[in-house]
């Protein structure tokens, strides 16, 4: 923590565990580590519910049984992880939603729909709540095509990145936000309704720039608090 700076609590939303079906681990793991590097108070939260489907990470192929969001981020969460329906963001100065797969099967449909997709309801309680009491959000990845749902849903048009990918970038702009194209190594900040993103493993080549990223992001989301 620098200097002067005073302790935030921060809700970090998994979706599950590993990128094809879950929450991307890099991706979680590096914002959790970025967080503990500026002394914030954090709590996990995921859904309880079944996974819309199980990958087999060795060869891409899915596999023919069931598991739930809530106990696949356990893994991550080292056990430490709350049932989303009792996350409230009037108990938070920021939530942070890494990115995975998990992000558009679980924590919505964007993947098999598109533009068209549904979010979770504790998802989108959540996000509204943090948009109306004008919580700092940070979303990563393809994290950021919930926001794009939600506040779309809102009339509201946030400006959030997922890279550089036009196909994606497209059908979020369709949902209502401003897509503004983005490097790994950077993010994206809109001051107006304290939202920041960043492109991470959606254009990312290594760990290294992820983290870089991840890193600026949450010094930038702990300046919207």
């Amino acid at each position: 923590m620098k200097e002067g700076e005073n302790m935030k609590k921060v809700a970090v939303v998994l979706s599950g565990s590993g990128v094809y079906d879950g929450a991307e681990i890099q991706e979680s793991v590096l914002t959790l580590l970025a967080l503990d590097r500026r002394g914030a108070e954090v709590e996990i939260f995921a859904p309880d519910k079944a996974q819309a489907h199980v990958i087999n990470h060795l060869t891409g192929e899915e596999m023919p049984e069931s598991r739930n969001v809530l106990v696949e981020s356990a893994r991550i969460a080292r056990g430490a992880v709350r049932d989303l329906k009792f996350a409230r963001a009037v108990d938070f100065d920021a939530i942070v939603f890494p990115g995975g797969f998990g992000a558009a099967k679980n924590l919505s449909t964007f993947a098999f729909e598109g533009v068209n997709c549904s979010v979770d309801a504790e998802v989108e309680r959540l996000v509204t709540e943090g948009l109306k009491q004008k919580k700092a959000l940070g979303f990563i990845c393809i994290a950021p095509a919930i926001l794009a749902k939600v506040a779309g849903g809102l009339d509201l048009h946030p400006q959030l990145t997922i890279g550089t990918d036009e196909e994606t970038a497209g059908a979020l702009e369709s949902a209502g936000a401003v897509h503004v194209a983005c490097p790994t190594r950077e993010y994206i900040v809109d001051a107006k309704y304290r939202i920041v993103s960043t492109p991470a493993y959606m254009t990312g080549q290594s760990i290294s720039e992820v983290a870089e990223g991840i890193e600026r992001m949450i010094e930038a989301l702990y300046e919207l608090c």
